[in-house]
């Protein structure tokens, strides 16, 4: 197994390392989408928490809150789309790892038909090898049995 050298291992070495750089850019595109549903999530939270109407409040806190509710209910507009693009960014980063793993597999097939070749050859010249000396063996026991 130690004379086996497979001609493309720099091609594997190089796809592997493309995967591992897919993987990096998929995890990062993954935090982001995260931070996106944890901050539409948070205005969600103040929003249900300061849209309810508090009757012991006067004109000016209510009308306060009323532009705070305003402001918040714009921005879980801006954070739901932007939330959808991450979505999307993140279904592409997905398929683009998933063509990175198929390549890297494609040529670890490759390595591993080639490397279970090898050995298959290398076991028949064992094989052949000990067949020989099994044979030279018998012929030299043979001679010495007619003497």
């Amino acid at each position: 197994m130690a004379g086996f050298k497979f001609r493309m291992q720099k091609v594997l070495d190089i796809r592997l390392d493309k995967e591992e750089e897919s993987k990096r850019i998929f995890k990062k595109a993954q935090d982001e989408k995260n931070k996106a549903e944890q901050k539409l999530n948070d205005f969600k939270n103040k929003y249900n928490k300061y849209s309810k109407i508090d009757t012991n409040c006067s004109m000016i806190e209510k009308k306060i809150r009323q532009n705070y509710c305003n402001a918040l209910y714009f921005n879980i507009g801006e954070i739901t789309t932007e939330l959808e693009n991450k979505v999307k960014i993140l279904d592409k980063k997905r398929e683009e790892l998933k063509q990175k793993q198929i390549e890297r597999k494609t040529v670890e097939i490759l390595r591993d038909k080639q490397r279970d070749a090898y050995i298959k050859e290398q076991k028949l010249i064992e094989q052949k090898n000990n067949d020989e000396f099994a044979l030279y063996a018998y012929i030299r026991n043979t001679k010495n049995q007619q003497l």
